[in-house]
């Protein structure tokens, strides 16, 4: 009886020794399940959390290469306003390089007239003395042949006067009288103008005279007229409708040559005989000049290029396009403005206003 309960119990051990081994390796996978899932959750977590760095390196690196490419682009568009600036002051650089040209070249048409004027001046005064003491002579001579003829009739019959008298129609002495008389005069008239002109240069020119003066410009423009007469008067007739001016302050033969274009302007824009009106005016400090013509206008598009070097409507070859140009850059620099009114096919009118003492931020160049 004992044996049997022994090894019944013996059996209950095993069984239970099996069943606690059994429990044990099912807590054993249990613990090893629950520890993978952990490390599992571990790993996880890890990825995650590089994961996020990485996203967080990723956008950090996008956004530091929008900020590179912002970058980028504005230089590259400050680079091209560069650029365009500088293809502006080059374009700047040549057209004051050809106006600079332009200037130099009529200054030296200005020496050359002023040298001319000169030389011509010294001859032209001893011909128009000769001519002066001529005419004096030539009225002594005719007084004295007035005499003889007052007293042939009381010659003595054995006297030759009927040789007198043949040689009296030979050289047809009455028509004599009359054209030696005539044609002095028309010499010494000759002469005159030709000293007019001759001073017309040298006010025209000034070419000695570079500082800042006080001017009447009236004088400048008639002296400018007298200059261009030959292209003045087969186009056109020249009105004069001058107010009272007062003495201005500026550079005479800077000021002439803008005269000289208008009016050369005028001229030209004539296709058949017309009128060129000059006006003069004083507004309060300022004074005004306008030159109106009869010709063919400016049509509207063309308005606001006329004053941009080498715009020219003229055929290749007559002009430079620069006459304006530097006319208004000369007012400009004289502390003025030029206003232009003009209507295709009604003629044009161009009109200087100037400053009557210089202003501060006018300088001579």
């Amino acid at each position: 009886m004992a044996e049997k309960e022994e090894l019944a119990l013996r059996a209950e051990v095993v069984r239970l020794n099996k069943m606690v081994v059994a429990l044990m390796n099912r807590a054993e996978r249990a613990m090893s399940a629950q520890g993978s899932e952990f490390g599992q959750f571990q790993s996880t977590v890890m990825l995650e959390r590089q994961v996020q760095e990485r996203t967080k390196a990723l956008e950090a690196a996008l956004q530091e290469n929008e900020k590179i490419n912002r970058a980028m682009q504005r230089a590259k568009e400050q680079l091209e306003q560069e650029k365009e600036e500088q293809r502006k002051l080059i374009r700047k650089l040549e057209e004051s390089d050809k106006q600079l040209l332009q200037s130099e070249k009529l200054a030296s048409i200005g020496q050359l007239a002023a040298g001319v004027a000169h030389e011509i001046n010294n001859p032209i005064g001893f011909v128009n003395s000769n001519l002066g003491t001529l005419k004096n002579y030539a009225n002594d001579l005719l007084r004295l042949i007035a005499a003889y003829e007052a007293v042939e009739p009381l010659l003595p019959a054995s006297l030759p006067t009927e040789q007198l008298a043949t040689l009296r129609k030979q050289i047809d002495l009455a028509y004599l009288r009359e054209d030696i008389v005539s044609l002095i005069a028309e010499s010494i008239d000759g002469t005159m103008r030709v000293r007019q002109i001759v001073q017309d240069l040298r006010d025209f020119s000034r070419t000695g005279q570079v500082d800042w003066t006080f001017t009447d410009l009236h004088v400048g423009l008639e002296s400018t007229i007298n200059l261009v007469w030959n292209e003045l008067k087969l186009k056109a007739d020249v009105v004069r409708d001058y107010g009272d001016l007062p003495l201005v302050e500026c550079i005479p033969s800077q000021i002439n040559q803008v005269f000289m274009n208008l009016l050369v302007n005028a001229a030209q824009a004539i296709s058949q005989h017309g009128t060129i009106t000059l006006r003069s005016g004083r507004e309060g400090d300022q004074v005004w000049i306008s030159v109106a013509d009869t010709g063919i206008g400016i049509p509207a598009e063309q308005l606001s290029k006329i004053f941009d070097p080498f715009f020219t409507t003229k055929p290749i070859g007559q002009g430079s396009g620069l006459g304006l140009s530097v006319s208004y850059g000369i007012v400009n620099k004289h502390g003025g403005h030029i206003r232009v009114d003009s209507q295709s096919g009604q003629g044009t009118t161009m009109t200087i206003s100037l400053p009557i003492k210089r202003v501060p931020e006018a300088i001579a160049p």
